[in-house]
């Protein structure tokens, strides 16, 4: 195809559609499963207040069914909108006419702006960006939307609604040995033990701590042994669980959890494709006198390029610095007095506009023509 697929953009609505699809079957098999319960109700040896009793279990049962039948049935026709929509956006991108290339990747550019926004937790902007494109259906958006109270919470020192997200997503995240809940409930014990709350602490801690002892003893055992110190102290194994830092972390982790969940690469795609583009650009030999026109003449550009490999060139290829054509055996390179080296076009147009000598376009400096020498390629 003429545009590369980032996969998210089909595979988000698709698992989440599969996903919705499977929670609603899961439910019809339990309304059912209530409804043969039906015959059992009204047996003979039941007085009627029994009976009376069960029914109206059973009524309450088949009442919050119907919610999350009711809700299950909304997020399915919603990922079924925005899988038919990225299937027609795709469908409908065809070829870009010669000079219409950049209104034909517009919305493709939209999209990765309000991707890296979404992932950076500009919410609001991603929002302005996704309704003044009209690209509501081929961005995220509704993934984001309820993390971004969570975010705010736990920047705010409250574990609440994570809590709650982690009891809802409880089925996923256990298939995934996710790590999350307890840091939560960790952090919670910290903060009663930070208020000098010794008794809340342990009580906390039998409550919720110990369930986790088999998966997470060292941490629970490091976490427990805090109950001796208070939050100044300058123990290095305990210091580090009173610091600010952590409830950064738990930021980090919650959104690599939400990130796995939801079929979401944990860097932005506009990010992705950036370090796929300076990777090929980027030298084993990093010079300082780099062209203006290079990205990594940029100092962004340079902090994105740590850490990325060098780009692989079977057979090099010499670009003149002052005309940017290629170097060859019918253009030449000459090398200047100082060791810069400059095409034989340039080195020429530069001599016939001073008086047959050549002036250095970085130093200033001036040289004969026969100071020059040609370089071969070997």
């Amino acid at each position: 195809m003429a545009e590369t697929i980032e996969s998210p953009l089909i595979t988000v609505p698709f698992e989440s559609l599969k996903r919705a699809a499977k929670e609603k079957k899961t439910s019809l098999d339990e309304v059912s499963s209530v409804v043969k319960l039906l015959d059992v109700s009204t047996a003979a040896a039941m007085t009627s207040a029994e009976q009376l009793e069960i029914l109206s279990r059973m009524a309450s049962r088949l009442q919050t069914l119907k919610r999350k039948l009711a809700e299950s049935s909304q997020e399915e026709r919603a990922d079924a909108v925005r899988c038919q929509a990225r299937l027609q956006h795709l469908q409908n991108l065809g070829t870009p006419a010669k000079d219409g290339v950049i209104d034909w990747n517009r919305k493709r550019l939209d999209r990765l702006v309000v991707d890296h926004l979404l992932h950076s937790g500009h919410y609001k902007s991603a929002e302005a960006l996704s309704t003044q494109g009209h690209i509501e259906d081929l961005v995220d958006l509704h993934v984001f939307a309820g993390a971004q109270k969570i975010v705010a919470d736990l920047r705010q020192h409250d574990c609440t609604a994570a809590l709650v997200w982690c009891e809802e997503q409880k089925g996923r995240l256990k298939k995934g040995r996710n790590k999350l809940e307890f840091r939560l409930r960790m952090q919670e014990f910290v903060e009663l033990v930070r208020q000098g709350r010794m008794m809340q602490a342990i009580k906390y801690a039998r409550g919720y701590l110990s369930p986790w002892a088999s998966v997470y003893l060292q941490e629970l055992q490091q976490a427990m042994a805090i109950l001796a110190f208070k939050a100044d102290t300058q123990c290095s194994p305990y210091k580090h669980l009173f610091q600010e830092e952590q409830w950064e972390s738990l930021v980090q982790l919650f959104h690599q959890e939400l990130y796995r969940l939801n079929n979401i690469t944990p860097q932005s795609v506009l990010a992705i494709h950036l370090q796929a583009s300076i990777s090929a650009l980027k030298p084993p030999v990093f010079s300082a006198a780099v062209r203006k026109e290079d990205p990594l003449a940029l100092k962004p550009f340079q902090k994105l390029a740590e850490g990325l490999p060098y780009s692989k060139h079977i057979h090099s290829t010499l670009i003149c610095p002052i005309t940017l054509e290629v170097m060859n055996e019918d253009n030449p390179p000459m090398v200047a007095p100082n060791g810069a080296v400059y095409s034989e076009t340039a080195v020429c147009k530069i001599a016939a506009q001073n008086n047959g000598m050549f002036k250095n376009p970085e130093s200033g400096d001036l040289c004969q023509m026969d100071e020059m020498k040609r370089a071969y390629f070997s």
